[in-house]
């Protein structure tokens, strides 16, 4: 069954003191569009990411973010060797100068060098083990909603798809009604021209089929969005021939009917991965 291309997934992921969460949404696109907002220095798990997604979506834009929630505390380390440097000449200003030496350990720990403060940094290769089990999960709900979009789409479609058959059905009994009144009227030489300017089995025939290639590749189970926009450029070229060969008012009013047909269903393949 044809899916959609809308969908959102999450899920939360742990390994030792770290946690994080991932967000995958997706939306319409022409093509397949991947964003991604990870954590510094993440960057070398772009390409593993893109796989792993590829893998499941061929088309839209998906945007995957990477957020740490949690991680090792930062580290401070206590400098004893630049202590006693400071020390050393706070001492021999104080005997040089007469300074009085009323240095504190508040003044101290915030001289420069003194205490230093390290924030733990994260090995996004030892984490992607952790990742990328949160990433399938993110995925799989994806995978699902965009089933379920695809599901109402394809009911929508079926739906339209009947109400163009109703139409050219119209068409065409109207044509044979118009043909079989001229023939009464005219000379068989004009007939027959106005036959041959009017003919538009062709178009007719051409839009049943294109009504059943529709039906065919809606089960499909692969990307048919271009393939389904192509076929609808089609209708509406068929359609628009029709319109300009049968002037009359009953065809102009069912020619408008399928237009509108045909564009609902150009603007559904824009949602169809």
């Amino acid at each position: 069954m044809i899916t959609g291309m809308t969908g959102f997934g999450s899920s939360a992921f742990s390994a030792g003191k770290v946690k994080g969460g991932i967000e995958i949404r997706t939306l319409n696109h022409r093509y397949f569009d991947l964003v991604f907002y990870l954590p510094v220095g993440f960057g070398a798990l772009e390409n593993k990411i893109r796989e792993l997604v590829n893998k499941q979506i061929d088309r839209g834009r998906v945007t995957v973010s990477v957020k740490i929630m949690e991680k090792e505390a930062i580290s401070l380390t206590f400098n004893k060797a630049v202590v006693k440097e400071y020390l050393k000449y706070a001492r021999e200003l104080e005997k040089e100068y007469g300074f009085d030496n009323d240095l504190a350990l508040s003044d101290l720990i915030r001289l420069p060098g003194v205490v230093e403060a390290k924030d733990s940094t994260l090995d996004p290769e030892q984490l992607w083990p952790a990742v990328e089990k949160a990433l399938s999960r993110s995925l799989a709900s994806v995978v699902q909603m965009r089933e379920r979009e695809g599901k109402s789409l394809a009911s929508d479609i079926s739906s339209v798809l009947k109400r163009m058959a109703h139409h050219i059905q119209k068409i065409k009994a109207r044509s044979e009604a118009i043909l079989k009144e001229k023939k009464r009227k005219l000379t068989d030489d004009e007939f027959m021209s106005l036959q041959k300017g009017n003919d538009i089995n062709e178009e007719l025939a051409r839009l049943e089929h294109y009504i059943d290639e529709f039906k065919a590749l809606l089960p499909a189970n692969v990307s048919v969005g271009k393939k389904l926009d192509f076929v609808a450029q089609e209708m509406q070229r068929e359609t628009n021939t029709i319109g300009s060969k049968l002037q009359d008012k009953m065809v102009a009013n069912a020619v408008i009917a399928l237009k509108s047909k045909v564009e609902k269903l150009r603007e559904q393949a824009q949602n169809i991965e």
